[in-house]
């Protein structure tokens, strides 16, 4: 079966393995696992950022920073495709009793200039107070787009002015730093606080990372304890971390040019409406209408190919390409296209 519903299907190799068999380990609630304090400082200096914190999940990384810059009653401006709006089963509200101000725009981004209109005025208290920005790079629902760096100086810039904490949900952080050639250093300088994911995109079985400045992270691990996030000989888990971020980022290139192959195949057929421009490792095929998605589905699912056809509503089909996805598997995919 080849499996592109997402890039966190993949199963750690044996290279991998070997390195979490062998990986020195500790209580890591008691804050002594070698190998999570290595990972913590790999990531930390990656990205030119003051600390770094091992989570379980993303979305408990981002409950995490949400929590961090806000108080119950306040709100948090985000785009309407935003992962911790979307697909984080309300957690804001339920874990920081906070409110969304949603934004709009091509892609999943927005502007500096939408970000001050959407601001809340403090004096006006009939309206929650506007504490947070958080971005998403790459935007999942806006088809793995990257945001451009330079549109980073003007949102930082807005926040600065207003006092907003500003958070970058980078789950698939490595594929825009691949894809754009940036400098990872460079979200150390803009952000307050970011997660980044290891499961998405690098193979690992299981994890993520809060980064920040020294003064939100002090407070971050008594937040992920709050939240059940504690681990104890974690460095199991972390050392596949390691490994991927020595191995696995660079090869990211191979899965965004098959997924440019893959929509370049969907193109020219009849039920096809649109499709996003792909700059990473994600296709997002809008159908035409009078076209079932459940009989293109079941097209693929009959040669053990399986899509996601849940997560982008009614009329759209998400494809992602991924460490597990091989050459030969990507040869077979084009020929079952072909023939449809």
């Amino acid at each position: 079966m080849i499996d592109l519903r997402s890039d966190t299907i993949t199963k750690p190799s044996a290279k991998m393995l070997d390195l979490m068999l062998n990986a020195k380990v500790g209580d890591d609630v008691y804050g002594e696992d070698p190998t999570v304090k290595k990972l913590e400082s790999f990531i930390a200096n990656y990205f030119g950022m003051e600390q770094a914190m091992y989570f379980p999940s993303g979305t408990m990384a981002n409950q995490t920073a949400i929590k961090l810059h806000t108080n119950p009653g306040d709100q948090v401006i985000a785009h309407e495709y935003s992962h911790v709006y979307n697909y984080e089963g309300g957690g804001a509200s339920f874990n920081s009793g906070v409110s969304f101000k949603l934004l709009k725009g091509k892609k999943g981004f927005f502007s500096s200039d939408q970000i001050s209109d959407a601001i809340n005025p403090k004096a006006f208290y009939h309206a929650p107070l506007s504490k947070l920005v958080c971005l998403e790079n790459t935007t999942n629902k806006g088809g793995g787009a990257c945001w451009n760096v330079s549109d980073f100086d003007e949102i930082k810039s807005v926040c600065k002015k207003n006092n907003l904490g500003i958070h970058m949900d980078g789950a698939r952080i490595w594929n825009s730093i691949v894809a754009k050639k940036d400098d990872p250093d460079l979200y150390g300088i803009y952000f307050d606080t970011m997660s980044v994911c290891l499961s998405k995109g690098l193979g690992c079985p299981v994890g993520s990372v809060l980064l920040g400045k020294k003064h939100y992270m002090d407070k971050a691990l008594r937040i992920r304890k709050i939240l059940g996030g504690g681990m104890r000989q974690s460095g199991y888990l972390a050392a596949a971390g390691l490994f991927a971020l020595e191995n696995n980022i660079s090869r990211l290139s191979e899965d965004h040019f098959r997924a440019k192959e893959i929509a370049s195949k969907f193109l020219d057929k009849s039920f096809v409406k649109k499709i996003n421009d792909v700059e990473t490792n994600i296709i997002i095929i809008e159908l035409n209408e009078g076209f079932s998605k459940k009989t293109i589905i079941d097209y693929f699912s009959k040669n053990d190919v399986v899509f996601d056809w849940h997560s982008m509503g009614p009329k759209k089909i998400r494809i992602v390409t991924h460490l597990d996805y091989s050459e030969t598997d990507h040869k077979y995919l084009l020929k079952i296209v072909d023939k449809l």
